[in-house]
């Protein structure tokens, strides 16, 4: 039997719940709503010019993202970050990166090369204008655009996740970031080891980029308790 789908029409636009967890995804990560934010309904609602209904399903979204928690009787706050969830966020992109790494290096290495070639050549521009947020993004996309390349949509998820988190940690906590042009030639040495195929300088050197990031991250920031006591914005990348 023929189905007729005459009457369905395209979806041509994303949900207004949607675009707003976008918007505070972004806000979060770049450290605008550093942790221990409490996100109130009506102003957020009035700021982002939407109603009650998709800002609560939006701020939902993000709790099951793990990126706000739940206090009863409280509201919604943006999670605090300490040690152990800077070790464990970098962790866990440090294997979902080494599969997707060697996902590539059993598929379509042109095709990867050519995506983190671009993100490199951003990276690069933004370190040479002295863009300390312009070289997070870039960064941001290098990771992101290596594991999208795996093809794995379920390595994709969980990277996008990790580096929105990754992001918070560097908001609200590095105070020593990576030299520029360090960071740089470490993502240069990545790239080349995918167009080489050479998997054992991949996961080297991600392994080395991850703790390198932990150490700078946890070992130089003052903390008292769990919270930074001078957080800065998101001045390195990682």
């Amino acid at each position: 039997m023929e189905l007729d789908l005459g009457d369905l029409e395209p979806v041509s636009r994303r949900s207004t719940a949607a675009i707003v967890a976008d918007r505070l995804r972004q806000a979060i990560m770049r450290g605008t709503l550093p942790p221990g934010t409490q996100l109130g309904e009506v102003e957020l609602a009035t700021r982002l010019g939407v109603s009650r209904g998709p800002l609560r399903e939006a701020m939902q979204r993000l709790v099951a993202e793990g990126l706000l928690r739940s206090e009863r009787h409280r509201g919604l706050f943006v999670r605090d970050l300490d040690a152990a969830d800077v070790r464990d966020v970098y962790t866990a992109r440090a294997a979902v990166e080494r599969a997707a790494g060697l996902l590539i290096l059993a598929g379509d290495r042109t095709a990867a090369v050519t995506v983190l070639s671009a993100a490199l050549e951003e990276m690069a521009a933004a370190a040479a204008a002295g863009d300390a947020v312009g070289l997070a993004d870039a960064d941001h996309r290098f990771h992101h655009e290596l594991v999208a390349a795996s093809g794995s949509p379920r390595l994709r998820r969980m990277a996008d996740a990790l580096l929105v988190e990754t992001r918070m940690c560097l908001a609200a906590l590095q105070q020593n970031p990576a030299p520029a042009a360090e960071l740089v030639e470490e993502h240069r040495i990545l790239r080349d080891a995918v167009r080489d195929g050479d998997a054992d300088r991949l996961v080297a050197t991600l392994e080395t980029h991850m703790a390198d990031a932990v150490t700078r991250i946890l070992d130089v920031a003052p903390v008292v308790g769990n919270v930074p006591t001078e957080p800065t914005p998101p001045a390195g990348a990682a």
